[in-house]
């Protein structure tokens, strides 16, 4: 078995607010159901098990661009967005965090029960993908999140979450059905990720007591090599900075956004009234919905659609987010009636700003950017988790 690629995050404390995991949870599935319409299961897990594409998901719906919590809060949006219409979408999410992830079995069970699948298999696959990526390379991380998407059909996407306490990073791990060969023969493309001295690779031929222990990985010592695996390592700062982005396609987004004849014709693409703040979350929305994985090298560069809870690069703008959110909901409500006429703006202004890119080459002023957004931050509503006033206490009879 293959897997698709791995990412490497700071660990990051603290909470999603309610105000924003449910905005993320109606935005999250709004994307997913619009990349199902377009594009079908396969591509949308495909998408999942890509790590750049997962982060630049957790960045534009407005979660921090590089901490470990955005695997945990974009699975739980996911979770909480897309279950409710699993029988209507073909997609269902087992799993996650803790205990949750100890549920898995029993809710793949379920659904192949429903949906007439092999649900031994599935509970098999659960539990293999987390050994390989918990015992076979003993790297220091531990699994701590486990979660499951699987479509009607049996195909599925894994995306798993290990904790390594001496380092304080978090690993990510991406599977996809579509990459499995043979769970017992060189079970891993490659592992790449900070060196670490000698460790000690449980499915090593000369690991015989540990092979016997997980007789179920692979018993061939694995070939490794870091050509096809895609590993993605986010930066210790918590601050976005320049050369975390680039500046070309996020220059190409605000020009679209912000220059008059630019965004008249962009307005009229999605034949909606737009302002130029709502059309630049689109056209980074409409990017996550139809790019290509090559555009998803600079994550961070999405967290110019929503901001981030943090407050980084700025807070997240309320007004922003739900009329972004009644946008996408309007044209994917649209197209169940009208065919996909409407969600094709979408798709044409991803196009458009290919084309600004490549034909106008504008690179943005990153400072100017930052200035800008925090400029306006207070008139759009912008919040973050350093907004919330604590309760005051109550007083009991025994103070």
């Amino acid at each position: 078995m293959k897997r698709s690629g791995t990412a490497d995050l700071p660990l990051h404390g603290g909470r999603v607010p309610a105000w924003l995991a449910d905005r993320m949870t109606k935005l999250g599935a709004a994307i997913v159901e619009s990349i199902l319409l377009h594009y079908g299961h396969s591509a949308f897990l495909s998408r999942l098990s890509d790590p750049y594409w997962f982060q630049a998901l957790g960045s534009v719906i407005g979660m921090d661009w590089h901490s470990s919590g955005i695997t945990t809060s974009v699975i739980g949006a996911l979770k909480r967005g897309l279950n409710p219409r699993a029988s209507e979408l073909g997609l269902y999410v087992c799993g996650g965090r803790g205990r949750h992830s100890r549920n898995t079995p029993d809710e793949l069970r379920a659904i192949a029960e429903t949906r007439g699948l092999d649900g031994d298999a599935l509970v098999r696959t659960s539990r293999l993908t987390a050994k390989i990526d918990n015992n076979c390379i003993a790297d220091g991380f531990q699994i701590y999140l486990h979660s499951f998407i699987l479509a009607a059909n049996g195909e599925w996407s894994i995306v798993q979450q290990g904790l390594n306490d001496q380092s304080g990073l978090a690993r990510r791990y991406h599977w996809h059905s579509a990459n499995v060969r043979d769970f017992v023969s060189d079970p891993h493309t490659g592992i790449a990720g900070a060196h670490q001295g000698t460790i000690m690779n449980l499915v090593d031929a000369q690991a015989a007591p540990a092979q016997q222990a997980l007789v179920t990985i692979a018993h061939e010592q694995p070939g490794i090599t870091l050509r096809d695996v895609r590993h993605l390592v986010m930066p210790r700062h918590h601050d976005v900075r320049a050369g975390d982005v680039d500046l070309k396609r996020l220059g190409a987004v605000l020009a679209v956004a912000y220059e008059r004849d630019l965004k008249n014709f962009a307005d009229l693409l999605l034949v909606q009234n737009l302002g130029p703040r709502t059309l630049q979350t689109m056209a980074m929305i409409a990017e996550v919905i139809h790019g290509t994985p090559v555009r998803f090298s600079d994550p961070a560069r999405f967290s110019f659609s929503l901001g981030g809870k943090d407050g980084h690069p700025f807070p997240v703008p309320l007004k922003t987010y739900d009329e972004s959110i009644a946008v996408l909901r309007r044209s994917l409500d649209a197209a169940k009636l009208d065919g996909t006429a409407k969600i094709e703006g979408f798709r044409r202004l991803d196009r458009f700003v290919k084309v600004v890119e490549h034909q106008m080459e504008p690179v943005a002023n990153f400072e100017a950017v930052l200035e800008h957004e925090r400029a306006i931050s207070p008139a759009l509503g912008g919040r973050t988790v350093f907004d919330e006033k604590p309760q005051p206490r109550q007083l009991s009879l025994w103070d």
